[in-house]
């Protein structure tokens, strides 16, 4: 049963050796970050689940010990998912799984075992929610780190460009990720997701599936959209 999950974004300028100069834009998302992991920390999970977009790469299980890395940033910086252990012909982690490895090495993790999950950003709401069914049911006390952006949409700046549709998607999705609507998460778009480039929905939607029957309840530590993309920092507990 899923007994704690903590959503945070996962841009790499999340990690201030990539974000250089411009790291201490970030420093409150990073600090609601850490602070949503040391929820996790406090639930005393059996297992805990790292779930992010795929990036374009196969998705699927990454276990624990596979390999992450931020050298295509121009950083010499690697991670381990779950600790320092290296697995052998473990497939290397999306960006998404790198960050969320490096946010439990920042926040030094030293709890249960930990495993990854990369899903597919186009996957339909009904088989997120399946997903996130099965993965709660895996051990007594699961929590799940969950990663994933809103949109990417949200000013002229922003990768996507502007979309005055972004706003209003941010909003719904922030709100029922606040307050652990599961019903709000299954309702979100998904061609509009798509149209916005949130990297976000099917993660959450899994999250939704997961939390099913648990009782749950939210709350909100961060939401902005610094370079025009939706972040969002919750708690479920």
């Amino acid at each position: 049963m899923l007994v704690a999950a903590a959503v945070c974004p996962c841009p790499p300028l999340l990690v201030p050796e990539v974000a250089a100069g411009a790291a201490p834009e970030l420093d409150s998302a990073r600090a609601a970050c850490l602070d949503a992991v040391g929820v996790l920390t406090a639930s005393r999970p059996d297992l805990l689940v790292v779930v992010g977009p795929a990036d374009g790469r196969t998705a699927g299980v990454h276990p624990a010990g596979a390999h992450g890395s931020f050298r295509g940033f121009g950083v010499a910086l690697d991670v381990t998912l779950g600790g320092p252990d290296p697995a052998p012909r473990a497939e290397p982690l999306p960006d998404s799984l790198a960050i969320g490895a490096w946010l439990l090495d920042r926040a030094r993790w030293a709890g249960a075992p930990v495993e990854g999950l990369a899903v597919d950003g186009r996957g339909p709401a009904e088989e997120c929610v399946r997903a996130g069914q099965e993965l709660a049911a895996r051990a007594d006390r699961v929590a799940l780190l969950v990663m994933g952006d809103g949109s990417a949409c949200r000013t002229l700046k922003a990768p996507g460009y502007l979309d005055e549709r972004a706003e209003a998607f941010d909003a719904r999705a922030t709100e029922a990720l606040g307050s652990a609507d599961l019903a709000a998460l299954d309702a979100l778009d998904e061609t509009l997701a798509y149209e916005l480039k949130v990297a976000g929905r099917t993660p959450w939607q899994l999250l939704s599936g997961a939390a099913r029957g648990a009782g749950l309840g939210a709350r909100l530590l961060y939401e902005d959209a610094p370079y025009g993309v939706g972040y969002t920092v919750a708690v479920w507990s």
